[in-house]
C-alpha cells in the first residue's frame, strides 16, 4: 500500500468515528440529574378475602362439565 492509501484510510476512519459519536450523542442523549418519583409496592399480607357468594356457590354452573346436545 502507498502512503496515500494509508492516509486516506485513516482520514475516512477518523471522520466515521466523529460522525458516529455525534449521531450516537444525538440519538441517546445525555443523562439528566432530575429526580424521579417511584410508586412503592404494597406489601403482601396473609389476609384472604372471601369470594363473592354469587359466583362461587354450590348451585353455580360448572363450565368444566362436558355437555352433549342431542345425544343417542
Amino acid at each position: 500500500m502507498k502512503k496515500n492509501d494509508i492516509a486516506s484510510i485513516i482520514l475516512i476512519a477518523s471522520i466515521s468515528v466523529a460522525v458516529a459519536y455525534f449521531v450516537g450523542d444525538a440519538v441517546i442523549g445525555k443523562p439528566s440529574n432530575e429526580s424521579e418519583t417511584v410508586r412503592t409496592a404494597t406489601p403482601i399480607t396473609a389476609d384472604i378475602k372471601q369470594p363473592d357468594p354469587k359466583i362461587f356457590s354450590e348451585d353455580a354452573i360448572n363450565p368444566t362439565v362436558e355437555v352433549e346436545i342431542g345425544g343417542e
